[in-house]
């Protein structure tokens, strides 16, 4: 009975998944593709609107957020024009809208996807513990995206991916 039993789970399993693992690629990469198309007017057109919600929005709440990494003066809630603070905040911006276009085709596509996973994780914790450090953004939506990106850098992505076309992947024994 044993042996039946595990025959069916192993066969049942050999099916499911490759499912599975696109099924994450998918989930973990739609979130962050979304995002990222709103920081874009065009192929290349980065849209400067999303400046202010970088440095306004992101770091320098108003009211500010306890425990959110706050980069501008927090007397004034105002930064001073020009300066190497607000230069890398607008090269954050745009860093991270090249990543949520580039990573999510990456993991859609299979393609060094446990480095996608990884980047996009990254970005996940970063949000939460700098941006939006509270519990109720940590256990929605911050700890969904970083359990899907989290199994698809400890699994792979599974047979139904280029890394495993182009051998970048090899079988999971079981």
């Amino acid at each position: 009975m044993t042996s039946a039993y595990h025959a069916l789970v192993v066969r049942v399993g050999g099916w499911l998944e490759p499912l599975a693992l696109l099924a994450l690629r998918l989930a973990g990469a739609k979130v962050f593709w979304e995002s990222g198309l709103t920081k874009w007017n065009g192929f290349l057109q980065f849209n400067t609107a999303k400046y202010d919600l970088f440095l306004y929005e992101f770091f320098c709440p108003d009211p500010p957020r306890p425990g959110a990494l706050q980069l501008c003066d927090p007397t004034t809630l105002e930064y001073t024009e020009g300066s190497a603070i607000v230069s890398m905040v607008k090269a954050l911006a745009v860093m991270a809208g090249i990543m949520e276009i580039a990573l999510p085709v990456l993991l859609v596509l299979g393609l060094l996807s446990r480095l996608s996973a990884l980047g996009l994780l990254g970005m996940t914790l970063f949000i939460q513990l700098a941006v939006f450090p509270t519990w109720s953004h940590w256990w929605n939506p911050a700890m969904w995206w970083a359990v899907v990106l989290l199994a698809l850098v400890a699994c792979g992505p599974g047979a139904w991916s280029l890394d495993r076309l182009l051998g970048l992947e090899g079988r999971r024994d079981r």
